[in-house]
C-alpha cells in the first residue's frame, strides 16, 4: 500500500556568489583586511520548505497550490528524492514516478530509440519493460521515421512529444506532476490529456502542482496550499482552493 508521509520536514537550499553582507558589515570589511572570512561570504542560506507535516494515502490525489515561488515543485523534488530534507522525516512507500522534467536522461547524439531505452531505465523501466512498450511509445510519440534519427535533429515539440510518450508509459505507485507542458497541436494534446488521465487511474496517489484550479478541482479530492514555503492550509479541495482564491482577490 502506497503513502507519503512528512514529519517536520524542513528544507534550506545554499545559494552562491549572492551578496548577503549588510552595508554595514561591507564598510567593516573595508576597515579591516583582516576580518573573518565567514564575515565576507558570499553566500546565504534559503529556508524553501519549513516544518511540513502531512500524510496522505493510497488512492489520494493532491493538488499542490499557490504563488509562484511558494514551495510546490521543491516539494515535489523532496518527495522524488532528488532533494533530502534539511532535518525532519520524509517517508515514501511504492515506486515512484516524478513527472517533473520529460527531457532528462535523454541524450542528443542518440536516435529517438535509443532515448527510449536510456528515459525507460532512468525512470526505473526494465529491459524487458521498455521492449514491451517501445511500439507503443514511438506509436503514439507520431515521429515515425524520425525516431531513427539523433535527437539533435528534433525541433522542441518533437523531443517534448518523445519525451511525454516515454514518461507517460510508466506504471507508477505514487506519480508527481508538475505543470502540464504543452506538446504540441490540439489533436496532440487532447490525446496526451487522455494519456495522463490514464495514468492518474493507474497510480495510486497523485501529487501534481498546477496553476490551473478547474483541473484541480475536477482531479483531486485534497489540496495543499503553500506560502512561502509553509503550510498554509491542508484539506478538502474545495475548502482550501476557497480560502486561497479569496486571498488572492
Amino acid at each position: 500500500m502506497a503513502y507519503i508521509a512528512l514529519k517536520n520536514a524542513s528544507l534550506d537550499l545554499p545559494i552562491y556568489d549572492v551578496q548577503s553582507r549588510s552595508l554595514k558589515k561591507r564598510l567593516a570589511s573595508l576597515r579591516n583586511r583582516n576580518s573573518d572570512v565567514n564575515e565576507r561570504s558570499d553566500t546565504v542560506v534559503l529556508r524553501a520548505l519549513n516544518d511540513l507535516s502531512f500524510r496522505i494515502e493510497s488512492g489520494d490525489r493532491l493538488g499542490l497550490v499557490g504563488h509562484n515561488g511558494a514551495g510546490k515543485s521543491t516539494l515535489l523534488r523532496v518527495l522524488a528524492g532528488i532533494y533530502a530534507p534539511s532535518s525532519g522525516v520524509v517517508e515514501t512507500q511504492g515506486k515512484t514516478v516524478p513527472l517533473l522534467d520529460i527531457s532528462l536522461g535523454m541524450d542528443e547524439n542518440s536516435t529517438g530509440r535509443q532515448n527510449i531505452r536510456l528515459r525507460g531505465l532512468l525512470l526505473g523501466m526494465r529491459d524487458e519493460e521498455i521492449a514491451e512498450k517501445e511500439e507503443g511509445i514511438a506509436a503514439f510519440s507520431e515521429l515515425d521515421s524520425f525516431l531513427d534519427l539523433p535527437i539533435r535533429t528534433y525541433s522542441s515539440g518533437m523531443r517534448v512529444r518523445l519525451g511525454f510518450a516515454i514518461s507517460t508509459a510508466v506504471d507508477a505507485d505514487i506519480l508527481l506532476l508538475d505543470e502540464v507542458m504543452g506538446v504540441g497541436d490540439a489533436a496532440f494534446k487532447e490525446k496526451a490529456n487522455q494519456r495522463l488521465a490514464e495514468l492518474h487511474e493507474r497510480s495510486e496517489i497523485v501529487v501534481l502542482a498546477l496553476h490551473d484550479n478547474a483541473t484541480i478541482r475536477k482531479t483531486c479530492e485534497k489540496a495543499l496550499w503553500l506560502e512561502q514555503g509553509n503550510v498554509r492550509m491542508f484539506g478538502a479541495t474545495e475548502e482550501v482552493l476557497a480560502a486561497y482564491e479569496a486571498s488572492v482577490k
